[in-house]
């Protein structure tokens, strides 16, 4: 059975055959949805909380 997995930087699901998986050398596993997530999280390091587009962003207002 495949299942979907979400997006480890802005929550949205990853449906199976999409989206990139990053193994860290810890063997953590990071999924993301788009180049977009991908680079954000790892090159600009940046804060999913601090970006609107995320849902991150969404739960930490209320």
């Amino acid at each position: 059975m495949l299942t979907s997995k979400k997006c480890n930087f802005c929550g949205r699901e990853v449906s199976p055959g999409r989206g990139t998986m990053l193994v860290k050398k810890d063997g953590a596993t990071h999924w993301y949805c788009s180049s977009k997530c991908r680079k954000n999280a790892t090159k600009l390091k940046r804060d999913p909380r601090k970006l609107k587009w995320t849902t991150n962003y969404k739960k930490g207002k209320e």
